[in-house]
């Protein structure tokens, strides 16, 4: 893990915006507008889908892919100009929230400004034509990290948005030489030295196909020598799995307990159950019972919480990448005090420093912190028990969810659709 990782953000809430798609007026203006609402839910950071230029070349749909850029140093026309991006940037710091870009450097546009000025950085296929590596990404072509020149540029990129925001959440950053982004953080700190540097780690099954074709690509463990968080990718086709089984439960629990250990002491997860690229968690949850079960569960979590614009209302439609698909917003099924509740809670530095255990994962979830001389401990019935045992001393507690008395007896407590949380003393720990 980079040395000079702030533990601080296990503490935070992310809150992602794809500005096409946030109101109607698709830009960054209707962002400005809910800057307090989004603010209002305890959101710290606000992390902005690519906000350049959009290929026209093989674009996929009618608006295409934020992730096919033309310019890495301009913005999208339909989004507003530069300046109307530092105003919303200013207006987010104004309510005490930091701002993050998404950055793609594995790729550009097929007809981008680096393409035309300098097709030589490019990879290429056999046939010697631009081409990209992976197979359905034929609105990209990849750059050739082998060339130094291309380090060069892309750094300077990073130096002029590190001046303007304050962090930055890479594109499928294992894809690029780790060395990159280790000299490319040491550089840019030199401008910013507070930068927050989240990756999108990928999944295991994606690391060895790439492996298995030549390429290389980083693991999480080796991806935390330059970035401050790693997604959460190496344990998501087992929520997945539990989704879809609810007998699969425990071997997720296993692995995000098997991450504590696997990582650096200092490493930091992003709890992303839903983003851009996923299914929405409402449309794979049993009920809106489950629903509020794993949103509380994420937001326990080790590590920070993450809010894909529209979950707060319960969402199930993910907007398209590639054309104009406003979200869904449907304020009936707010779901906007209980993150509220749940995202001050994570700001407790127990959330930060405390000692983290899994203490029981078959059907329910059950999880501690312990930090001087507080003891917190959530309890998630994703599977309908009636009860499970608890590492409390029999008594009377306060679910700090909805204020309602939850009794400890025989070791155990009853159990209902509602996720408990119980914030003690230590001197009560079973």
């Amino acid at each position: 893990m980079a040395k000079q990782t702030d533990l601080n953000l296990r503490s935070y809430t992310f809150y992602q915006v794809f500005p096409r798609q946030h109101s109607t007026s698709n830009n960054f203006l209707g962002v400005i507008k809910d800057l307090d609402r989004i603010k209002s839910l305890g959101t710290d950071v606000i992390y902005f889908l690519p906000i350049h230029p959009i290929g026209k070349k093989a674009r996929k749909g009618l608006e295409g892919s934020p992730y096919s850029i033309v310019d890495y140093m301009e913005v999208h026309q339909g989004l507003g100009t530069i300046d109307d991006f530092k105003e919303l940037v200013k207006k987010a710091h104004d309510l005490n929230m930091k701002v993050m870009i998404d950055i793609v450097f594995n790729h550009t546009s097929r007809d981008s400004k680096l393409v035309k000025e300098k097709p030589e950085w490019f990879y290429k296929n056999e046939k010697g034509e631009f081409a990209n590596r992976i197979g359905d990404w034929s609105d990209i072509t990849d750059l050739d990290f082998s060339k130094r020149p291309v380090w060069d540029y892309l750094i300077d990129v990073l130096k002029y948005w590190g001046a303007i925001v304050d962090g930055f959440r890479c594109d499928v950053a294992p894809l690029l030489p780790i060395d990159f982004w280790k000299e490319a953080r040491t550089e840019v700190e030199k401008i910013n030295p507070d930068l927050i540097w989240l990756t999108e780690s990928v999944h295991p099954g994606f690391i060895k196909y790439l492996r298995d074709m030549g390429y290389d690509c980083s693991s999480d463990s080796e991806m935390y020598q330059a970035f401050d968080i790693c997604y959460d990718y190496d344990i998501f086709d087992y929520m997945n799995d539990y989704l879809k089984d609810g007998k699969k439960l425990s071997r997720w629990l296993e692995e995000i307990a098997r991450q504590d250990v696997t990582y650096p002491k200092n490493y930091i997860k992003l709890r992303s159950f839903e983003n851009h690229d996923q299914s929405r968690l409402r449309s794979k949850v049993r009920d809106h019972e489950h629903f509020m079960q794993m949103i509380a569960l994420m937001f326990f979590l080790k590590g920070a919480a993450f809010i894909y614009a529209g979950q707060e209302h319960a969402v199930n439609h993910v907007p398209s990448l590639f054309e104009n698909d406003l979200i869904p917003w449907n304020k009936e099924a707010s779901i906007e005090s209980y993150i509220q509740r749940l995202s001050a809670l994570k700001k407790q530095p127990i959330f930060i420093s405390g000692n983290y255990n899994m203490h029981h994962s078959v059907d329910v979830a059950v999880l501690s912190y312990t930090y001087q001389n507080q003891f917190l401990v959530g309890v998630f019935n994703l599977e309908l028990s009636k009860s499970v045992e608890v590492p409390l001393i029999d008594g009377i507690y306060t679910n700090f969810i909805n204020e309602e008395d939850i009794e400890v007896k025989n070791g155990k407590i009853e159990l209902n659709s509602t996720p408990i949380i119980i914030d003690t003393l230590k001197e009560h720990i079973k």
